[in-house]
């Protein structure tokens, strides 16, 4: 890895990239999503690079929905395990939830490898390396789950998703937490509740809500879900984007 000074300009970004890049020479992420995080990259500088309200109270919620689940589980892929492997990890034991990969590009050589890089972090069991279901009406790799995990949870995280897959969880009847940097993308549109933030900040912050939700009553987190307007939110993003963008002209 590039030995980037802490004092550049753009340290963390570039942190990001080396990681992203790292990681696929080491096979657990996938050409394209060098890709996929440089376009994420893009609507992060649009909203400043930074957490904004919206996506704090959506964070909320999902720590919220995530405590009210009976089988909660994060779906982890290269990008995620690449970024934010750590914190993953930590928000799961936070919930408890579980941890389970799924990749669009699949092949043994890279489940194996994200498996090896959770085991040698402590996770005792990732879901999805011996998959045993599917999600009905896909036909990519990323219909295969496991029963006990992602194909029977209630609420299932992706963070990093693509559109297919979470429609495809939609009509299953769970809740699809998605983390999606672009508010117009299919996920973003059609999850049951989109975080318009950047996964290393995200998933740190969805902690922060747990522990803190912990402290409330079931009813109170129950209410937070039910009363949940995921177009709404994503509308106040729009209106975010449009005032900054005429700000900085």
């Amino acid at each position: 890895m590039s030995k980037i000074p802490k004092s550049h300009p753009r340290y963390h970004s570039l942190m990001t990239r080396e990681l992203i890049s790292e990681a696929m020479k080491q096979g657990i992420v996938h050409e394209t999503g060098l890709i996929a995080h440089g376009r994420g990259e893009a609507f992060d500088y649009l909203i400043g690079e930074t957490t904004i309200p919206e996506a704090d109270v959506a964070e909320k919620i999902a720590a919220a929905a995530l405590l009210c689940a009976k089988n909660p589980v994060i779906s982890i892929n290269g990008n995620v395990t690449a970024l934010t492997a750590d914190e993953c990890i930590s928000l799961a034991k936070s919930i408890p939830a579980k941890l389970e990969v799924n990749l669009f590009h699949r092949t043994p050589e890279r489940v194996k490898k994200i498996a090896a890089l959770f085991r040698k972090k402590g996770v005792k069991t990732l879901y999805g390396v011996h998959p045993d279901a599917r999600i009905p009406g896909l036909d990519s790799d990323r219909a295969l789950c496991e029963k006990i995990g992602i194909f029977t949870a209630d609420v299932v995280l992706v963070p990093l998703e693509d559109g297919d897959r979470c429609q495809a969880l939609q009509r299953m009847g769970k809740t699809v937490i998605a983390i999606d940097l672009n508010p117009l993308s299919r996920t973003a549109q059609t999850a049951t509740i989109t975080i318009v933030d950047n996964v290393t900040r995200a998933i740190p912050q969805i902690e922060h809500w747990v522990y803190q939700l912990k402290e409330t009553t079931p009813a109170y987190r129950q209410k937070l879900v039910a009363t949940w307007d995921n177009s709404k939110n994503l509308e106040k993003v729009m209106g975010f984007l449009s005032k900054r963008l005429n700000s900085l002209s």
